[in-house]
């Protein structure tokens, strides 16, 4: 049975690729960003022509201060839209206050020194909308899979990962390695293409120490 609730959210929530842009810098790096006009469009399919089916009021705008000397703008709006036309109603039915806040750099420090912007407050605008927009379900898709938390585990995971690949053995290993007789330190060297115990890696001597606890071959 469909659930007439998500009427709307099923409308918005995909985002075509063109609509799409990966972040490549940042501590946002490796996201995805959705293009500012998607949503306008979307918001002018579903409710209508700006100043008719949506629009939106600022209620606050301001620049605080942020560290190292910056300075952010942040923008508070509240999006109003019209139920009518996604709803199939008769009449206009308005919706309450759906609010987003949005902030961008105004004075930033950057390589070369102070920066200053002044497209801040354009850019707090746009962010403050898309976190409106988000809460009618726009661009879930890419919210439910491309979340920061998720990205920065993600490259957490990683870097540990390739931290144990590339360490080599610590002294622990070392010493029960060191016990081995010149024979099976031989085999060793031979297996994995070293000419000391002291090249292995810390999974190498991992896989060497669980062998020789097992009783196994080394």
């Amino acid at each position: 049975m469909e659930n007439k609730n998500l009427t709307i959210y099923e409308k918005v929530k995909t985002v075509p690729e063109e609509a799409k842009k990966q972040i490549t810098g940042g501590r946002l790096k490796g996201m995805t960003d959705i293009k500012p006009m998607w949503r306008i469009e979307k918001l002018t399919e579903i409710f209508g022509p700006a100043g008719l089916g949506w629009y939106t009021k600022t209620i606050n705008k301001e620049i605080i201060d942020g560290a190292n000397n910056e300075k952010i703008a942040v923008v508070d709006i509240e999006l109003y839209v019209n139920y009518k036309q996604p709803l199939g109603l008769e009449e206009d039915l308005w919706s309450k206050a759906i609010e987003g806040s949005g902030g961008s750099s105004f004075i930033s420090n950057e390589k070369n020194g102070l920066y200053t912007s002044d497209e801040c407050f354009k850019m707090a605008y746009t962010d403050a909308l898309s976190v409106a927009c988000k809460a009618l379900g726009m661009g879930a898709d890419v919210y439910w899979g491309d979340s920061k938390y998720q990205t920065n585990n993600q490259e957490d995971e990683q870097k540990q990962t390739t931290k144990k690949v590339t360490s080599k053995a610590t002294p622990n290993q070392l010493a029960i390695l060191n016990k081995l007789t010149e024979e099976d330190k031989q085999k060793i060297y031979a297996q994995y293409n070293v000419t000391t115990l002291e090249e292995l890696t810390v999974v190498q001597a991992s896989e060497v120490i669980g062998r020789i606890k097992k009783g196994g071959s080394k």
